[in-house]
């Protein structure tokens, strides 16, 4: 190996040659100074040759004189830049200064009502004097109430002359499409404002729709033709009954009908979730798994089995029974059958089928539910007067904290979640925060009833929308609605 000191002193007496210097060599010699200078002449040349970034202007494709300038600044009529006073104007022979301009007797326009605003505003910004707005927003106020009339409904006016110069127009038309069912005029008559209705005829046939569920429930849907109103009902409606993530396969169909309008002059409106359905394949061909109608007064989705369970009428004093059973372990100590030890049972075990509704037996506010250790699926109410009932083992919870219930109100059903060994239902009661025997207590005379009445409406309804044939309306609604206009 040879002495790198050596190799260094050599190489820096080795004679220069070209213009590449190291400049982290032999600093101050004549050959650092002239490969100094041979950088900063570089760097020199570099931004003498960088190039311009301001904008170009492209030549114009004719020359515009001061004149030409003029008449085109006087001819734009942007609403931001005026129109360019005559005095302006460059003077020409040709022009001529007029002392009046004659207007057009009326002038024809088209205004949309924006979200929170009020119809008389707009009449106002298009140009219809104050009084005339007010009377138009008062008679169409008299049809429909303002606030149903929705954000973007289109107004056609016609603005006839000015009572007076500089004075806002008169309005002598303003027609509006108020409803689906019903369009609205306000014409000028005999001096005043009068309001004219003008029915369209609807056809209201629900429409049905089904299709598989495929990957995703909400795009198939979607693909299928059913609005995204629609579908976020039917969503809501399904996840009150069953899981969404786990209870839904690719394979299942989908099964919905919802309210739809279609007026004769061409417009549609869809309307409210009715019914929601799903079904599942089986060796035996499809099979209902859940079929919901939109039922009573609170609008809420009943299935037919929900109306056919019982109601607790209570008539005599005490609290219910919690569930339709017959009691198989009583209050206090006892053998556990899974830990394999005596320890004290703090409640009271209603033997039960599995799924059978459990019920309020007071009325009471939901101050727990969810999973509760060995009670499983665990329910507590608070009924006022520091007393307390405990339900345990559930299969399915249908109340959530917070939430009030009457005596008789189902709050979940029969299962065996948690140390159980079976369907059941363990029953506790608190006095002042400690567990008591329920069966210390005085329990109510209830009878359990169904309305006959309401659950053959209910079950008639249903076979009328399940009576529909998918896509029907969508396939003739035009000759419907054309014949509705026929009448």
């Amino acid at each position: 190996m040879g002495n790198p000191a050596a190799a260094v002193s050599a190489d820096r007496a080795a004679p220069a040659s070209g213009w590449a210097v190291d400049l982290a060599q032999d600093i101050g010699s004549r050959r650092w100074y002239r490969g100094m200078a041979t950088l900063i002449l570089l760097i020199g040349l570099a931004l003498a040759c960088w190039p311009d970034l301001s904008a170009l202007e492209a030549a114009p494709a004719s020359r515009v004189d001061a004149v030409a300038a003029g008449q085109f600044r006087s001819l734009g009529l942007s609403a931001a830049r005026p129109m360019a006073p005559p005095s302006t104007l460059p003077a020409h022979p040709a022009l001529r200064q007029v002392a009046f301009v004659a207007e057009r007797p009326q002038i024809e326009r088209s205004a949309e009502l924006p979200a929170g605003d009020s119809i008389g505003r707009l009449l106002q910004r298009a140009g219809v004097s104050g009084s005339d707005a007010a009377r138009a927003s008062d008679l169409i106020a008299g049809a429909v109430p303002l606030d149903r009339i929705a954000p973007g409904t289109r107004f056609s006016l016609v603005l006839g002359p000015r009572p007076a110069p500089g004075q806002p127009r008169q309005l002598e038309r303003a027609t509006l499409r108020a409803r689906i069912d019903l369009a609205l005029a306000v014409t000028r008559s005999g001096g005043g404002l009068t309001l004219q209705r003008q029915a369209i005829p609807v056809d209201t046939t629900p429409v049905r729709i089904r299709g598989q569920v495929g990957s995703s429930l909400y795009r198939s849907a979607r693909a299928a033709g059913v609005p995204p109103s629609a579908i976020q009902q039917y969503l809501a409606a399904l996840d009150s009954h069953l899981s969404l993530e786990g209870d839904i396969g690719p394979d299942d169909a989908f099964d919905l009908v919802f309210a739809y309008k279609r007026a004769a002059t061409g417009e549609s409106e869809a309307g409210e979730l009715l019914y929601a359905g799903l079904e599942r394949a089986t060796p035996q061909g499809r099979r209902p798994v859940l079929e919901l109608l939109r039922w009573g007064q609170d609008g809420g989705f009943y299935s037919a089995e929900t109306l056919s369970r019982p109601s607790y009428v209570q008539t005599g004093p005490g609290l219910l029974m919690p569930v339709n059973g017959h009691v198989t372990s009583l209050y206090g100590q006892r053998f556990h059958p899974i830990l394999g030890y005596t320890r004290m049972h703090a409640g009271v075990d209603f033997g039960a089928a599995w799924g059978s509704p459990i019920v309020a037996t007071a009325d009471g506010v939901v101050s727990y539910a969810g999973y509760h250790g060995g009670h499983g699926m665990y329910v507590r109410l608070e009924h006022g007067g520091h007393l307390g009932t405990g339900y345990g083992h559930m299969s399915r919870i249908m109340v959530w904290p917070g939430q009030r219930v009457r005596a008789g109100e189902v709050i979940g059903l029969v299962g065996s979640s948690g140390l159980s060994t079976g369907p059941h239902l363990h029953y506790e009661m608190y006095r002042d925060g400690q567990t008591v025997d329920p069966l210390g207590t005085r329990f109510a005379a209830v009878t359990r009833q169904v309305d006959p009445r309401e659950l053959g409406a209910f079950r008639t309804r249903l076979a009328q929308l399940k009576a529909l044939q998918p896509g029907a309306l969508l396939a003739s609604g035009v000759r419907a609605v054309s014949q509705l206009a026929m009448r």
